[in-house]
């Protein structure tokens, strides 16, 4: 379930707004009510959550400009017209994850998402967006600049992966050419947790955070649970291994849960009782939590669905001050190469 939050100006912006909603499959809308824009845009950034305007791009533009610091943290930004006939991504297309809401939003409205990323017009590999969905670790983020820059200019990069990393052959971008590990040239792309030099290097993290909390929990109370369960787990000194935090879709609105999330530098998945309940393994339960969730065990259930196939689950339920953690570890694969 992926959250949105929505500004408009008048009454013709807020039909839309409202069209969109029931239009819209697998999205959570919250709407700015009477606090300032500029409130209201200051907690979404810290939240690190995506903003729809709709209305005009200049209006957007001013308004989200004392909050605009870094192209792999912000906020994703959208505008759309009053009259549903544009989508436009104007910030963090890629790892916020504008440019695929756009898409995502033009198709339930039947409007055009309005895409200028080079090498999104191009239909070429875009490496941020890669290890976005993947859940890699950006270690040189100065090589994504130099990477898309290549690719536009000569089609081709050359990518190298751990043997560690499973992933399909078959399923590799055409302009890509695979080398081997280590490389015995210097690579445009290596994926690996190894120090290998490359122009640009992705790294895996294997670790997912699943929590269970009360309804209006602190973000504070929130991380001391999580680092209370890293402690446990021996994971203090490698909080850049733990690719997402996880959730129940009850929760995807939560502010201090959405805090939390960006406050530790990753995103918050959240998903349906249904999909929790099915997955299959032996799980802590209880009998209040699936009354008031429909399902019995929400931390652990998040972090092994988000986890995939062939995950483990390294740290049971730790339950605290009505917060409950818990940890997973997937396997090192490649989930897709599609961006």
């Amino acid at each position: 379930m992926d959250l949105i939050r929505i500004c408009t100006f008048t009454e013709r912006g807020r039909e839309l707004a409202k069209r969109i909603e029931e239009r819209a499959n697998g999205f959570m809308f919250s709407y700015r009510e009477d606090e300032p824009l500029q409130d209201f845009l200051a907690e979404s950034f810290a939240m690190r959550v995506p903003v729809l305007f709709i209305g005009a791009c200049g209006i957007a533009v001013r308004m989200i400009a004392p909050f605009v610091k870094d192209k792999l943290t912000d906020s994703a930004v959208l505008v759309a017209d009053e009259a549903g006939q544009y989508v436009i991504p104007i910030l963090s297309g890629h790892v916020g994850g504008a440019n695929a809401l756009a898409k995502r939003l033009a198709d339930a409205m039947s409007a055009q998402a309005v895409i200028t990323t080079a090498t999104d017009v191009n239909g070429l590999f875009s490496a941020d967006v890669f290890a976005e969905k993947n859940g890699l670790l950006i270690v040189n983020r100065e090589g994504i600049a130099e990477v898309s820059a290549k690719l536009l200019r000569e089609g081709r990069i050359t990518v190298s992966v751990s043997p560690e990393i499973e992933f399909d052959e078959n399923e590799v971008p055409k302009e890509l050419t695979l080398i081997s590990y280590p490389p015995t040239e210097y690579a445009d792309l290596v994926i690996s947790r190894e120090e290998v030099p490359a122009v640009l290097r992705l790294a895996p993290r294997p670790y997912v955070v699943g929590i269970g909390c009360r309804k209006g929990m602190s973000a504070e109370v929130i991380l001391a649970q999580v680092n209370a369960s890293l402690s446990d787990c021996g994971l203090s000194e490698r909080k850049n291994e733990i690719c997402a935090f996880a959730s129940i879709d009850l929760k995807a609105a939560e502010p201090g849960l959405l805090r939390a999330a960006a406050e530790h530098g990753v995103k918050l998945y959240t998903y349906s009782a249904k999909e929790l309940s099915d997955m299959e393994g032996s799980f802590s339960f209880s009998a209040f939590v699936e009354q008031v969730t429909g399902v019995s065990n929400v931390c652990e259930r998040a972090a092994m669905f988000h986890a995939g196939e062939g995950a483990e689950l390294v740290k049971e339920k730790l339950a605290e001050n009505g917060v409950t953690v818990a940890v997973a570890r997937r396997k090192d694969r490649i989930v897709t190469w599609e961006t």
